[in-house]
Parts: structure tokens; C-alpha cells; sequence
């Protein structure tokens, strides 16, 4: 039974304990994580990664610490409650973060060989510096596929944070569609949906609230630019488009909840659908259906895909094909694995995925629905409940 909306800090020790447990049985001396998502799994420390490197450090003897510069100490140790909180000056700067960061490592007694998710932080952003492997002479072995292998399935208190995550996001697209019309922008109707539906949230959540996250503040809901025409682009960019009779829509709609990401998207249609509009919507809805259901343990991610795929060419609609079933989500708002041909994990309960197999159409809009869906012991459970019927997403003009 959850009485909060976050995780424990029990939660974030079994998660290091099961690390260390790795760590050892590989004979390595320490780890260090440098993404993003990776720390904020392990410690509850989220921020905006930038040029500035910033690391999760962890011995065999099972000290922690965290690499932050200057500007992020006092934010890393109220997030994370670690008493050892190193930290360098600034980047760029001398000495390079790097050279401190090996200086930290030899304290700790890390050397020889270290696991890490990468050798050195990531060149983003800017950021140019030498490898781990470089500053402390020690071989680096790779410990990502562990960790995404324990981020695949969640534990209760997470999936309880993807449900509240939905029902925010369930309310924001009921306002995105309520405010849409024609002669209105998605700028403007999607700023207003999210915004009213960020105050409702804070108001009813009060300081059980955070979002933790680099990818949003509060509720959202919007188009992404996929209006009319430009709906058969699936990851279009928003262009302030002004809506029309016609316009077949991609929505989509979320809500960061300490960090952790649901997916809820529709296809609608302003004004009366036309029979082709009607058609691709009909097997676009099927072909949904057809991968929820599928969707249990003991399958493989690629015979959920395999199925979508099957429907597509059964009915000739390849040639609007674009992209896989779905994929896994929690605080990324895209993880593995995939629902597709190339992916041969094996579904098990406590997987989170979205299921959005989509038809794209270049001179009549894209068709695309994204529900959020959580394995269970005997089957799945959908956790995004917004409407679905062509009828309910229609816009009357």
C-alpha cells in the first residue's frame, strides 16, 4: 500500500545493493554512471544533464558518492541524502573535471577495473574531455545492459506512479479536445489545456506533486504539429498551425510524476470523417487492439510486432507503415525494449509499454493511438482509459 507519490529510499538502496551484487561478481573495484537517467534510478537525483559532467560513484565496499560541479552540490545532496557529495569547479576549467573525478576514484580505492555505462561522460552539449579509461589507467567494463535490464520491470510503487501520471495526462487531452476548433492555433489551445491542467493537478496533489523530470513541469497535452497533412509525419515539430475542417489530428498528451512518464495519443478528425478517413481509423484502431491483446508474459517483444505487421499486409497497408508496435517507457519517455521484429526479449510481468502502431498517409494525415499498458502475472493491464471510438474523437464543427 502506497500512502506517497515517490520512491522510498529503501527502494533506491535494493537498487544499489543489487548493483554492488553485479559489481562484485564481475571482480570489479567500483562503478560509475554518468546518464542521466541511470543516476536518478539508483540515487532519486534528478537534474538537467549539460556540458558539465556529473557521475554516480560506488566501490566495492558499497560507499556512495556523487560528481557534481560547483553549481549542483547543494541540489544532489537534497535529492539524494548521500553524506560524500564531491565537486569541482566549473567546466571548462583546471584542472579538467575528469582529472578530479580520477582523483575521487583513487580515494575511494576504484581502480584496476571499473564498470561504467560509458567510458567518460558523453560528448553533449559541447563538453570535450579525456575517457575514464584514460585518467585512471583502468580497464573500463560496460554495466548499461545490467541496469536496463532492471529498468525494464517496475516495481509497484513505480507503476503507481505511471497510473497517477495517466490520469493527469487523461484530463489534459479532455481539455486539448473540449478548447479545439477551427480558426484556433495549437499554440494556443494546447497551452491552455495543459496549463488549467497543471493548476487542477497541484491544487488536488498539493506537496505530494513533483515532476523530476528534464522533459516537463506539470500536465501536458498537445499536437506536435501533426495537424492535417502534417499528421502523416510521426514525429513532427509543432509550427503553430491553424486548425480546419478536416484536419485529421495526432494528439498527444502526459504528465512527468517524479519522474516517471505515461503516454496517452489519439487520432481525431474535425468535422465529419470522410470514408477514407474512416477507413484508415477503423484499421488503425484494429491493428491496436490486435497488439494490446497479444500483449502478456512469455511472449517475445517481436511476435507483438510481427502480429501489427501481419494485420498491415493482410489488408495492403504497408505502404502506410512507418514504425514498430511501441516500446517501454518509465523515466524515459522512450526505453527498451521494443515491440519489434528485432527485438526477441521476452515480456514479463512488471513491463511497462506503449502501444501505438500507426498509418501514415502522405495527402490524407497519420492514424496513430498510443495506450500505456502494464504486464501482469496473467495478462496486461491498460492504464490510459481516454476514449477510442472514431464517434468520441470527433470534433463537431
Amino acid at each position: 500500500m502506497h500512502t506517497s507519490l515517490c520512491i522510498t529510499r529503501e527502494e533506491f538502496n535494493q537498487r544499489t545493493e543489487r548493483l554492488l551484487e553485479h559489481s562484485r561478481s564481475r571482480g570489479l573495484k567500483g562503478v560509475v554512471l554518468f546518464d542521466s537517467a541511470y543516476i536518478h534510478y539508483f540515487t532519486g537525483f534528478a537534474f538537467i544533464p549539460t556540458e558539465r559532467p556529473i557521475a554516480f560513484v560506488m566501490n566495492a565496499e558499497g560507499e556512495r558518492a556523487m560528481f557534481v560541479p560547483r553549481l549542483e552540490l547543494e541540489h544532489a545532496r537534497q535529492q539524494t541524502g548521500f553524506e560524500r557529495i564531491e565537486h569541482y569547479v566549473e567546466y571548462p576549467y583546471k584542472p579538467h573535471p575528469m582529472h578530479v573525478l580520477a582523483g575521487v576514484l583513487a580515494d575511494m580505492g576504484i581502480g584496476e577495473r571499473i564498470g561504467a555505462d560509458n567510458d567518460g561522460y558523453p560528448w553533449v552539449f559541447g563538453y570535450r574531455g579525456p575517457a575514464l579509461s584514460e585518467v585512471t589507467g583502468a580497464t573500463v567494463m560496460p554495466v548499461a545492459a545490467l541496469i536496463e535490464d532492471m529498468m525494464m520491470i517496475k516495481s509497484p510503487a513505480e507503476i503507481a506512479l505511471l497510473k497517477e501520471s495517466a490520469k493527469w495526462a487523461n484530463l489534459a487531452h479532455r481539455l486539448l479536445q473540449r478548447y479545439t476548433r477551427p480558426g484556433l492555433t495549437e499554440t494556443e489551445v494546447s497551452l491552455r489545456a495543459s496549463q488549467e491542467a497543471t493548476l487542477v493537478m497541484i491544487e488536488t496533489l498539493g506537496p505530494l506533486y513533483a515532476a523530476r523530470s528534464m522533459y516537463g513541469e506539470g500536465a501536458s497535452a498537445g499536437y506536435r504539429g501533426q495537424i492535417g497533412r502534417n499528421a502523416a509525419i510521426p514525429h513532427a515539430l509543432a509550427n503553430h498551425i491553424t486548425f480546419q475542417p478536416g484536419d485529421v489530428l495526432v494528439t498527444g498528451a502526459g504528465a512527468p510524476i517524479w519522474g516517471y512518464h505515461s503516454e496517452l495519443e489519439r487520432t481525431m478528425v474535425i468535422g465529419r470523417p470522410t470514408d477514407q478517413q474512416k477507413r484508415m481509423f477503423d484499421h488503425m484502431l484494429a491493428a491496436q487492439e490486435l497488439a494490446i491483446q497479444s500483449l502478456r508474459p512469455g511472449i517475445r517483444c517481436a511476435d507483438v510486432d510481427r502480429a501489427v505487421r501481419a494485420y498491415f499486409e493482410q489488408h495492403d497497408l504497408m505502404s502506410y507503415w512507418k514504425h514498430h508496435t511501441g516500446h517501454a517507457i518509465g523515466l524515459r519517455y522512450h526505453e527498451g525494449p521494443f515491440l519489434d521484429i528485432g527485438d526477441d526479449t521476452e515480456i514479463k510481468p512488471g513491463m511497462v509499454f506503449t502501444v501505438e502502431p500507426g498509418l501514415y498517409a502522405a495527402n490524407l494525415g497519420g492514424f496513430r493511438h498510443s495506450d500505456t499498458v502494464v504486464i501482469t502475472p496473467d495478462g496486461h493491464e491498460v492504464i490510459t482509459y481516454y476514449p477510442r471510438d472514431l464517434d468520441s474523437l470527433t470534433i463537431p464543427l
